[in-house]
């Protein structure tokens, strides 16, 4: 729960500009505000966000109503009046938030509830005339484009074959796609609220989850037609996938982890079903993770989901946090030409934020380029994990903000979830991990973090980190008296020249104990010299 609180409080605290200055860092004007409105079957949500380089955003404020909207359209096909007035209610809140925050462009759609209800467009004209907020009504294939707009740009897709899944109150929207590439999108009305109403759950008539299990089915083989591949992911937007992460989070005793990208199997599913089902609502309540505007309707949404991975053929899925409303304000970022935020500020504005000795780390992600420039042959790493190396360089002391003795764990927590812009997610796990293991302990079997990477970005994270210790190392002092390093590679040994005005003790000392993993990973023993630098009198 501390770690939760620190992440979120620092995260709004990097958002805002309120961070330690430095004389290497100029804090960027910020850009004018953003917001989206989702206005869903079962809740109302406003995110508030500042755009940066790279087509990304950051979150500066959110609200979220739950209004049931669309509680009763299934049996009506209206839109429930005591609800409307609800919306009515948080939807002026809403905006009186975004005219605090000076919001120059709000951008409100309604899904599933107000699509499908009679009186849908009463409902938005009355919003129009008593707000002055316009509501957009997207359709299925729009909704379901925006969560996978959201899932493609925070998951690498490339050489993989998934099924998208957005689960709201009134529907489900699905999309398959191979390689990145959209193959089919298909919208069905199976959503938690509508199915929760439909049959009747929460008073649990005889035979009405068997009847519930029987029309999910059949409205997937009616409604969609399997991919022409069997999807090796199921990945999964939208509150219910959220709550059934945070219930399985929280089971596991792993709420410390991120929720973005976190996997949980069919069979898990299936049993958190079956547990779920046979609770009384009162009794759901003590269930870990479940919050209790979700408690009514979650035995319709996850049964929604082991059905879908039953009818795909998949037995694993995972987490996006994001979606919709995510899918959302990246098109709004991109469409807006406001002024961004480059990765290389937003690294130097965490760091200043976290009390991080700017000069010492830019002098270990120097000494680390050089290492890694002069050792790629025999590493054989991709180029681009240079940026990483220098990055996690420039991090690898964030979490001293919690505390020392720790704080390359706390580091690894706090780069897994500063969502920095430009980096990919799984460049910021590598980046974590990198941090993670500069000092301490070398990665282990036992260790989640590590063994969730692949088994080649393991061997990378091992080599990188070897480099990343002795660069450290070589800075000991923290005064930056290593000037350059040189590499030599022989048969029985690696020499590292260390370049200096004078011969730095301490450094020489702080690398050559911190060579140990570096010789593990290299297989060779390594030996580090003072190569003294010619002054420029010598040089003339």
């Amino acid at each position: 729960m501390f770690q939760s609180s620190l992440v979120k409080s620092l995260q709004f605290a990097v958002n805002r500009g309120d961070m330690v200055e430095h004389q290497n860092y100029l804090s960027p004007e910020l850009a004018s505000p953003l917001a989206a409105i989702d206005v869903g079957t079962n809740s109302i949500r406003l995110i508030i966000a500042e755009g940066l380089r790279g087509g990304k955003y950051r979150i500066l404020d959110d609200e979220k109503q739950a209004t049931r909207l669309g509680a009763s359209l299934s049996r009506t096909q209206r839109l429930d009046p005591e609800a409307v007035e609800m919306s009515m209610e948080a939807l002026k809140r809403m905006k009186q938030i975004a005219d605090g925050f000076q919001v120059r462009h709000i951008k409100v759609i309604a899904t599933c509830a107000v699509r499908e209800a009679k009186d849908g467009q009463d409902f938005c004209r009355r919003v129009q005339e008593e707000l002055g907020l316009e509501i957009e009504v997207v359709t299925s294939k729009q909704e379901a484009r925006l969560a996978f707009f959201s899932v493609e740009r925070n998951f690498d897709l490339s050489d993989c074959d998934v099924v998208v899944t957005d689960i709201g109150g009134g529907s489900t929207e699905i999309v398959a796609a191979s390689n990145g590439v959209i193959e089919e999108i298909y919208g069905t009305p199976l959503g938690a609220v509508r199915l929760t109403d439909l049959f009747d759950l929460n008073n649990n008539p005889p035979g009405a989850f068997e009847k519930l299990v029987e029309f999910i089915d059949l409205t997937l083989k009616k409604a969609v037609k399997k991919p022409p591949f069997v999807p090796q992911l199921l990945i999964g937007t939208g509150g219910t996938f959220t709550t059934l992460a945070s219930m399985m989070m929280a089971a596991r005793g792993e709420s410390e982890l991120p929720m973005r990208g976190y996997q949980i199997t069919r069979a898990e599913v299936r049993h958190l079903v079956d547990r779920l089902r046979k609770m009384t609502l009162k009794a759901r309540r003590s269930v870990p993770g479940l919050s209790p505007d979700r408690m009514d309707i979650i035995v319709a949404g996850l049964t929604v989901i082991d059905r879908l991975l039953s009818y795909f053929r998949t037995n694993r899925l995972q987490v996006h946090t994001g979606g919709v409303r995510d899918g959302l304000l990246l098109t709004m970022v991109e469409k807006s030409g406001t002024p961004t935020v480059d990765r290389e500020t937003a690294v130097l504005r965490l760091a200043g934020a976290c009390g991080v000795n700017i000069a010492h780390s830019q002098k270990v992600a120097q000494l680390a380029g050089r290492l890694f420039d002069q050792l790629t042959p025999v590493g054989q790493w991709p180029p681009t994990d240079r940026s990483l190396l220098e990055t996690a360089a420039m991090l690898q002391d964030v979490g001293y903000l919690i505390n020392y003795e720790d704080h390359h764990k706390h580091s690894y927590h706090l780069i897994l979830n500063s969502d920095l812009p430009g980096f990919r997610p799984q460049e910021l796990q590598l980046m974590a991990n990198l941090a993670r293991y500069h000092r301490g302990a070398e990665p282990k079997r036992k260790h989640r973090n590590f063994t969730q990477l692949s088994p080649e970005e393991q061997r990378r994270v091992r080599q990188l980190t070897s480099l990343l210790r002795v660069a450290g190392g070589l800075d000991r002092s923290h005064t930056q008296q290593v000037e350059d390093v040189t590499v030599e590679v022989e048969a029985t040994c690696i020499k590292l020249w260390v370049h200096a005005a004078s011969e730095p003790e301490l450094d020489l000392w702080g690398a050559r104990r911190r060579s140990e993993m570096f010789e593990e990973v290299f297989k060779l023993p390594l030996q580090i010299e003072f190569f003294p630098r010619p002054s420029l009198a010598q040089q003339a």
